[in-house]
């Protein structure tokens, strides 16, 4: 038979079979993919938890942000068995949730959703950077603007102004000034505490009083409150808020920001000794309480040092049993921001059982979303089943 015959008689047969390669059967709990019926809204709003309803199997990203969603109720709600010798009566343990962010986030609206997290004890413990922690400070001082030209705002020009640019965010330098009056005198106050401390003789056994990041930071979130210029919108800030509810703010890297300029500006005014931050209790503190934990959940916004931290604490108890990346990073350059929960597993970090999803989305769209979904939710429904009792 001729080709030209063979073409009038249809496609060729192997073209036909390289398409139409047979499927298989799906299996019975195979999920369609669908999405928001927005048709049903027509005469009542639409809800959080109607979008993650809707969004779960929509696939991609979507679905990811809604494995978040569930990764971190479980999270939340984990209760396990009494401990050994418990007393009757006593709470079971939780899962100990630890929290990281970047600084960017704290200069963004989200702050108010991490405000939220700490103001309740949602979670147990924080990693952030030295901007994470100083911005919390500067926006109870004054506030951060949006910039009328977005992410394309030039800056020389900006530069002129005394204005710096974070992403499409404004910050006038005034704003670091008043930071610079409010903080010197704390320094100086702790910088007296730790020359009084140094002076009286250590008994046998004793610890001798040192300065960490995170006595720091619970320090100054104490400050926040108590200080005419920030108290005002101290309700606002991660800082306080840990401060009174005594959940730890870790920060490795404090010196990597303003807050580092101020303690350098600071050795210039103080006589005999400089005010000393000793990292290492921090990282046997971190550490210990990682170890302790029942379970251990990361739930991680961006990338670097706030997400090795808590991840390397995690090794110290084989690894952690949850874990939610959201960040916007690659792994092909073999970066740690990029990687995904798969290579912590390698190392130990997380377990290899563990429940885990990074979700490729800046965090300032996901996290609110996720947190409707989560520690909202199951607040309002913890208030409501007060009610039926």
């Amino acid at each position: 038979m001729s080709s030209s015959q063979e073409n009038s008689n249809g496609p060729p047969s192997a073209a036909k079979d390289a398409v139409l390669v047979p499927s298989v059967e799906m299996p019975a709990e195979a999920i369609e993919v669908s999405g928001i019926d927005f048709n049903k809204f027509h005469d009542k709003p639409v809800t959080a938890e109607d979008l993650y309803e809707g969004m779960k199997s929509a696939g991609f990203q979507s679905t990811s942000l809604c494995q978040a969603v569930d990764i971190i109720n479980e999270m939340r709600t984990w209760a396990g068995p009494p401990l050994p010798d418990s007393p009757p009566g006593t709470s079971p343990p939780k899962c100990t949730i630890f929290l990281g962010y970047t600084s960017n986030l704290i200069s963004s609206g989200l702050r108010s959703t991490l405000s939220y997290l700490v103001q309740h004890s949602h979670i147990s413990a924080i990693v952030t950077t030295a901007g994470g922690i100083e911005e919390d400070i500067i926006k109870c001082l004054h506030p951060t603007y949006l910039s009328a030209s977005g992410f394309s705002a030039p800056g020389a020009s900006l530069r002129t102004q005394g204005l710096n640019r974070i992403g499409n965010l404004v910050v006038p330098n005034k704003n670091y000034c008043s930071f610079e009056d409010w903080v010197v005198p704390l320094l100086d106050e702790m910088l007296a505490e730790q020359e009084t401390a140094l002076s009286q003789p250590v008994e046998e056994g004793d610890a001798r009083f040192t300065w960490t990041p995170s006595k720091v930071i619970h320090r100054l979130g104490s400050h926040l409150g108590t200080h005419p210029s920030t108290s005002p919108l101290a309700h606002t800030s991660v800082l306080y808020w840990a401060a009174k509810n005594n959940i730890p703010i870790f920060c490795p890297a404090l010196t990597d920001g303003s807050l580092g300029d101020m303690l350098y500006f600071h050795t210039f005014r103080s006589s005999p000794r400089h005010l000393g931050i000793d990292i290492v209790p921090d990282i046997r503190r971190l550490n210990t309480i990682s170890v302790r934990a029942a379970k251990a959940g990361m739930i991680i916004l961006g990338g670097g040092l706030v997400k090795h931290h808590i991840a390397n604490a995690c090794l110290m108890r084989n690894g952690a049993d949850y874990a939610v990346y959201i960040n916007t990073a690659q792994e092909f350059d073999g970066s740690d921001a990029g990687a995904r929960p798969d290579e912590a597993v390698s190392w130990g970090k997380i377990r290899g059982d563990a429940k885990t999803v990074k979700v490729y989305l800046e965090a300032s769209v996901a996290f609110p979303l996720i947190v409707a979904n989560t520690f909202v939710k199951g607040a309002r429904e913890d208030k409501e089943d007060e009610k039926m009792e």
